[in-house]
């Protein structure tokens, strides 16, 4: 009997200490998305974008269901064309459908906190696109840009524009003073605040000192900020700024403004007061994303110039951390501080991005491969 029961006890060690054993296997991700990656071959993976009125979310959309069914696995695309509620059904949609991971370039940050709970319940990580998702702490990973670089970038450019600096960032020979505006993204959007309180890091010295001028008076993120980035919005506000401040032969030297979509409708407000010609120039006029409508204004020399930012790349690094996760490896980050969600700071992969304007978009845009030149006539 004694013998009987060292076998026993022999076979129960060696049983726990078997690698099928429950509770054996070591985790690499907060969240096990499924019992092994075996299970996730072919895997069902929910991606939301908030429009297709953007060139940039198009892209960004079927490139990121791009890399990951060649990686594999299936995908539920959807668009929320800018509403909320419409976002909220359709993530609710997919963690129904059984999806496995999340992949959400949300419209309002802070307005899928339940969805994601819900998410969470069901072991469903999340991974936030491009915009940080608020106030939860069931958002796993973080891919995007260096959005505080892009608004350094931003104001850079506007500086070079009016000749305040060089591109090498030696004084340049213009002193000032120079009449701007300011733009800000959507208040909804964190990364809006990303790209003003870069831009601005850069930008208060030269307001300091009297270089730069804001006639309107309107500095701070709430007056200047339009909401979902509506380009209509921005000339509307460009218009009534040349209304109320710019009279009596005072013009506008340069135009603060943080994505293409604005630029274009703050072109269209400045053409339709007589700017454009040679004896009233446009302004020096900054964007971002690199949209085709933007880079032609730029070729014409209207838009100044944007920020590229490659989202090829970003699509390849979200579809990357979902493969990840999905095979039970921790997905590659290189900031772990500074995106702080108000609730968790979320491990976040941080992407480079271009000064782009008609000195270098041949190199920059065609001869990477993003667009042909077609495309720019």
């Amino acid at each position: 009997m004694r013998k009987s029961r060292v076998v026993l006890a022999a076979a129960a060690a060696l049983l726990a200490l078997s690698p099928g054993a429950c509770g054996s296997s070591e985790k690499t991700v907060d969240k096990d998305a499924s019992s092994g990656a075996a299970d996730n071959a072919g895997a069902l993976i929910g991606v939301t974008m908030p429009t297709r009125a953007s060139q940039r979310w198009n892209g960004d959309g079927e490139n990121v269901k791009k890399e990951l069914e060649a990686l594999g696995y299936k995908v539920d695309l959807q668009y929320a064309e800018d509403d909320i509620p419409t976002q909220v059904n359709q993530i609710d949609s997919q963690i129904t459908k059984g999806v496995r991971v999340l992949i959400i370039a949300s419209i309002d940050g802070a307005a899928i906190t339940s969805q994601l709970q819900t998410a969470a319940d069901a072991k469903i990580p999340v991974i936030a696109y491009d915009r940080l998702i608020l106030k939860s702490p069931n958002v796993d990973y973080y891919a995007t840009f260096d959005n505080f670089k892009v608004g350094v970038q931003q104001a850079n450019s506007l500086l070079i524009g009016l000749k305040l600096v060089n591109a090498d960032g030696t004084p340049g020979t213009a002193k000032g003073p120079f009449n701007v505006e300011l733009f800000a993204g959507s208040p909804d959007d964190n990364n809006a605040t990303f790209f003003f309180n870069g831009a601005m890091s850069v930008l208060q010295p030269y307001l300091d000192k009297g270089a730069l001028k804001v006639p309107s008076g309107q500095t701070d993120f709430k007056s200047i900020a339009i909401l979902r980035w509506q380009a209509r919005e921005a000339q509307n506000r460009m218009e009534n700024l040349l209304t109320s401040t710019y009279r009596s032969g005072v013009k506008v030297d340069g135009v603060l403004s943080p994505y293409d979509g604005l630029s274009i409708g703050i072109v269209s407000a400045l053409k339709s007061s007589g700017y454009g010609t040679a004896g009233l120039p446009y302004p020096v006029i900054t964007g971002q994303d690199a949209e085709v409508t933007s880079v032609k204004s730029i070729i014409a020399g209207e838009q100044y110039s944007t920020i590229f930012k490659d989202y090829r790349d970003l699509a390849k690094t979200s579809a990357q951390m979902a493969d990840a996760i999905l095979k039970g490896r921790k997905p590659v980050t290189n900031n772990e501080k500074d995106y702080d969600n108000g609730v968790k700071v979320v491990p976040s992969m941080l992407l480079d991005t271009t000064i782009v304007n008609k000195d270098n978009y041949e190199k920059a845009l065609i001869d990477s491969g993003f667009y042909t030149q077609a495309q720019l006539r």
